[in-house]
């Protein structure tokens, strides 16, 4: 950069090439308060105070996300109908499911037992969540327009099968604006193992501000926030180069005031800046977890190998919460044929691994939410992309089923313990009180005193919004 003239240069070519604290990737990651462009005029740009249409029941949302298709009629719908035709061949009017052809109905390999006063029955796959039922609220029959991991998952995370759309975390923030001062409004925390079908596209901002994307950290790794840091190796990055580049920047600013008079869009950015910087002395402290007692710990299994890393991550988002972010997305699952919820192959082998990693560390996310009285004015959603085939795949495994799948919420505004919705006897699909992703979004939306249909962004002549042209608030299950 020494044979440039710091003085020919633009400022995008300055920021692209300055090699300082933290890089491009994670300016665009950390841009939470920058609405330049159409984005100034489009965005709403408020604080939750009162809601952005209506009084919000909720201030921040915890969303859990099952990546693979988790089995329903293994986990928390219980259909007695497997049981009594378990061997049997019936008719369900395919010839072929996503990547196999239906065997035989296949009863759950797991007990089932009613839990709680409200009398949920869940699986002995998940005996930790079982104990929570009264505070959950279950939407028993959603459905998907695919069986296919990337579209549903799209579908499921920014309401369409294609790529190229906002996901909710970046519509949220994009209504309601940065509630933190130190930590970006949106968070993903991706299995440590990898990440999930769709790669970053799941928590893309789409047509938004890119300064409105997920923000990515994996605490697991050895440097859980890329580009926050300089890397080790960039020896000519010091303290008296970084006070050069900012004074020179200082002096980049200066004319370009002189050059843009009145022009808010330079101040905008320059927050934005800072809350990177003030992001190195924070996020640190929010990931550090040894201020933590050995009981909370121990409650999220931070003590056992098998679910030290998710319950890592839950912990860490309670802490994020506390710290105002506004939006955390959990994934459970990588991409591939393992280590996710993906079961083709066994549901007794598979289906028990992956629950055990998940199963202690959302009870304790719980627990602990109740306990803080967070969940007062935060919502937890716990999902998937789309459930799986009453009939067997291979052996005991089973196929992709986007006619029926189970989502839970827990939190504020909500009825708890209740049901609404429900699937045919054998689990195949939907029956009662259907529900697709635009009706969970809306009702999210809804939640934090957002109207789903008011809420838009002009692209390409359009009006989009997040439920496209679909959805409603499901009513039942508001308190």
């Amino acid at each position: 950069m020494s044979s440039v003239d710091p003085h020919t240069l633009s400022r995008r070519n300055w920021l692209q090439q300055a090699g300082g604290g933290f890089g491009s990737l994670a300016l665009a990651q950390l841009l939470c308060r920058d609405n330049w462009g159409d984005a100034a005029e489009n965005s709403p740009g408020v604080d939750l105070n009162g809601g952005l249409h209506h009084p919000a029941k909720v201030r921040r949302v915890i969303q859990l996300f099952m990546n693979g298709g988790v089995s329903q009629m293994d986990t928390f719908d219980y259909k007695p109908a497997l049981e009594k035709r378990d061997g049997e061949k019936v008719d369900f009017g395919i010839t072929a499911a996503a990547t196999s052809t239906p065997g035989n109905v296949m009863k759950s390999p797991f007990e089932f037992q009613q839990h709680g006063e409200s009398g949920r029955w869940v699986s002995s796959a998940l005996p930790h969540m079982a104990q929570h039922v009264d505070d959950l609220t279950f939407l028993m029959a959603m459905a998907s327009k695919t069986n296919v991991h990337g579209p549903a998952s799209y579908m499921q995370n920014t309401g369409f099968l294609v790529p190229g759309f906002p996901c909710m975390g970046s519509w949220i923030t994009y209504a309601l604006g940065n509630s933190c001062d130190n930590l970006p409004s949106f968070v993903v925390l991706p299995d440590a193992r990898g990440l999930p079908y769709n790669g970053l596209g799941n928590f893309s901002q789409g047509f938004l501000p890119a300064s409105l994307q997920g923000t990515v950290i994996n605490p697991s790794s050895r440097i859980p926030i890329a580009n926050l840091q300089p890397p080790e190796t960039a020896s000519q990055i010091t303290p008296m180069s970084e006070a050069a580049g900012l004074e020179l920047l200082n002096r980049l600013n200066e004319r370009h005031l002189q050059d843009h008079p009145g022009d808010s869009r330079l101040a905008a950015r320059m927050q934005s800046y800072e809350l990177a910087a003030r992001m190195q002395l924070s996020a640190p402290q929010v990931l550090d977890l040894t201020s933590e007692t050995a009981e909370t710990q121990e409650q999220y299994g931070l003590n056992e190998k098998s679910t030290a890393d998710f319950g890592r991550n839950c912990l860490i988002a309670r802490r994020m919460l506390e710290q105002g972010v506004r939006f955390v997305q959990l994934w459970s699952g990588m991409d591939g044929a393992s280590n996710n919820w993906d079961n083709h192959g066994s549901i007794p082998d598979q289906l028990p691994k992956i629950a055990n990693t998940v199963d202690r560390p959302i009870s304790g996310l719980l627990t602990d939410l109740k306990q803080r009285g967070l969940l007062e004015d935060t919502l937890v959603v716990w999902t998937t992309e789309f459930g799986r085939m009453p009939f067997t795949q291979s052996k005991t495994g089973r196929d992709h089923n986007g006619g029926t799948f189970v989502t839970w919420l827990a939190g504020a505004g909500l009825r708890s313990g209740v049901a609404y919705g429900s699937s045919d006897e054998f689990g195949f699909k939907a029956l009662e009180g259907t529900t697709y992703c635009y009706d969970l979004h809306a009702t999210i939306l809804h939640l934090l005193g957002i109207d789903h249909e008011r809420l838009t962004f002009r692209q390409d002549g359009i009006d989009r919004r997040l439920t496209d042209v679909h959805g409603h608030v499901i009513h039942e299950i508001l308190a």
